[in-house]
């Protein structure tokens, strides 16, 4: 017994100098991305923002259908038809994914006229830019509703037909302020944080799961409508990121099957900071940076 465990002790660095290896090596050589003509894949919140240019880049990369989950049924409609003028099967299925009852609901209509879902992009989101004492307590739990919660329905609705399957991937659209909050959107960071850790979860969860992967993104600010309003102090230095952009990385990330991406990849270095600087530091660096009152003139989605 003790021979197995010292074999495992000393095999273990070899692996992890091996990996670190491998994952240089894939920085340099162009990966083989995954074929996408077979798959179905599902945007929740796809009918605008970056939901509609994460269908677009789907559909342009060559997934077999796009399907739409959303509340808003002229947009669901639009970027259908645009989908559709690409050449790509599409369909749209009213559905807030805040809604447990409504979720299973769609996933069965869904299965019913389309067929089984290998891909769920789980987009939607809400943000309602107030402190704590300043926000409804209801746009709160909507907040944690759709944000969260949302996300374990659909993950529940979809997850186990992929593992019959064998062919699944889970992406959420997270954000970076799961890992380093900021004042005025305390809603939305912390149900950014819970989607991180049920990410995080779930993908060590899939390890043991051939053919089933999750992928999780993590952007920096971007300009779309639902943070209107906002400002970065220095725009120069930290422009917001351009939401195709944002879509074009996600599918090459699912396409390249991998599990985390921050974008952009200087957000790599705010990660370290926090882990290594004080508290007081940090605080500063919010300050310098502006993070502190970017969301006082925030306007949010018309």
């Amino acid at each position: 017994m003790i021979w197995k465990w010292l074999g495992a002790l000393l095999l273990f660095p070899v692996q992890m100098v091996y990996l670190v290896v491998k994952a240089a090596v894939c920085l340099v050589l162009p990966p083989k991305l995954r074929d996408l003509s077979r798959e179905n894949v599902l945007v929740t919140g796809g009918g605008r923002g970056i939901g509609r240019h994460l269908a677009r880049e789907f559909a342009r990369r060559g997934a077999r259908k796009i399907i739409l989950w959303g509340r808003t049924e002229k947009c669901l409609k639009e970027t259908m038809e645009e989908i559709r003028m690409m050449g790509t099967e599409c369909h749209y299925f009213i559905c807030d994914v805040g809604n447990r009852e409504e979720v299973y609901r769609q996933a069965k209509a869904v299965r019913e006229k389309v067929g089984d879902i290998t891909i769920l992009v789980n987009n939607a989101a809400v943000v309602h830019g107030k402190s704590l004492m300043d926000s409804d307590d209801d746009a709160l739990l909507k907040s944690q509703h759709i944000n969260t919660l949302g996300q374990f329905w659909t993950t529940k609705a979809f997850l186990p037909r992929m593992l019959e399957l064998q062919n699944g991937h889970i992406v959420c659209l997270n954000s970076v302020l799961a890992l380093s909050a900021i004042p005025g959107a305390i809603d939305y960071c912390t149900s950014k944080a819970s989607s991180f850790a049920f990410m995080e979860s779930l993908t060590l969860g899939l390890l043991d799961c051939p053919g089933v992967n999750a992928t999780t993104v993590l952007p920096f600010h971007t300009s779309t409508e639902m943070f209107q309003g906002m400002r970065i102090r220095f725009p120069s230095l930290f422009p917001p990121l351009k939401p195709e952009t944002v879509a074009r990385r996600t599918v090459e990330a699912v396409q390249m099957n991998q599990a985390f991406l921050l974008l952009p990849w200087t957000m790599h270095v705010l990660v370290i900071l926090k882990s290594i600087l004080p508290q007081a530091a940090l605080e500063e660096i919010h300050k310098f940076s502006g993070s502190y009152t970017c969301m006082n003139t925030f306007k949010g989605r018309t």
